[in-house]
């Protein structure tokens, strides 16, 4: 089976990052010199179909959790804290319901454990739109997608994932037509009876909708021993939008 690329910054106990849908390993790179400079080993982690990791048309959360089974076994790792956001959040809800005995603690980034409608298709059509045959520069990308996308910052997450096959040809790092497929799998609950009882920290934007009061219950029946604190000032990308009260809250966290 293919390995999962990774960046792996510093020293210490293992703090393994996935992040979301459609993101990378990069879009956590500025927090993850900070964990690593208070004494972590931060594993910057590139789920399937996703930055430079391999890509596949076996798609959910089992697999997803799985493959992070198989890198913290290729990695002989100890001990791990796993952090994720959105889509990466259910991986490693997954992953620590599943495994338990591979999780220290569990920190996740906006996202609950329930089913989310597919709520991406604006996205997912503006970037098939995009004629990567054609477009010959990034600004030329940027000012296609901006035709469906009026968000400027979503446009710049998204176009982080483009780089350069050759020189004049342009291409996505995701795998846009599984994932396009998959947005059922996306969106899914983990398993029903599936339940984690060692430390838990949910981190929810104070401008999001994806964690609400009422998902309380279904949190700690799944995972009993979690705490929800509240970023101020973010939305679902609530790690970028306020990253300073995001790296205190979770170094809390971490280090209790």
């Amino acid at each position: 089976m293919p390995t999962l690329h990774s960046k792996i910054l510093g020293e210490g106990q293992p703090l393994l990052i996935l992040h979301g849908f459609l993101g990378m390993s990069d879009n956590w790179k500025t927090l993850g010199n900070k964990y690593a400079e208070e004494g972590l080993q931060v594993h910057l982690i590139d789920q399937r179909n996703h930055g430079k990791s391999f890509h596949s048309t076996e798609f959910n959360y089992d697999i997803l959790a799985n493959d992070i089974k198989q890198y913290i076994a290729e990695h002989n790792l100890q001990n791990c804290i796993v952090l994720g956001h959105s889509m990466g959040g259910k991986t490693a809800m997954q992953l620590a319901c599943s495994y338990p005995e591979l999780v220290n603690k569990l920190l996740i980034a906006d996202i609950a454990p329930k089913f989310y409608p597919p709520h991406h298709h604006e996205i997912i059509n503006g970037l098939k739109a995009l004629d990567l045959n054609t477009i010959s520069s990034r600004t030329e990308a940027s000012n296609e997608l901006a035709k469906h996308i009026s968000n400027a910052g979503v446009r710049q997450f998204l176009l982080k994932n483009l780089y350069w096959v050759e020189k004049g040809k342009l291409a996505f790092r995701f795998n846009l037509d599984v994932l396009a497929e998959r947005m059922e799998q996306i969106g899914e609950n983990i398993d029903a009876s599936a339940t984690y009882n060692k430390p838990t920290l949910f981190l929810r934007g104070d401008k999001s909708e994806y964690i609400s009061p009422l998902d309380t219950d279904t949190i700690k029946t799944h995972f009993p021993n979690a705490d929800i604190q509240t970023i101020t000032n973010s939305g679902h990308w609530l790690h970028a939008e306020n990253p300073k009260e995001f790296l205190e809250k979770s170094l809390t966290f971490i280090k209790s």
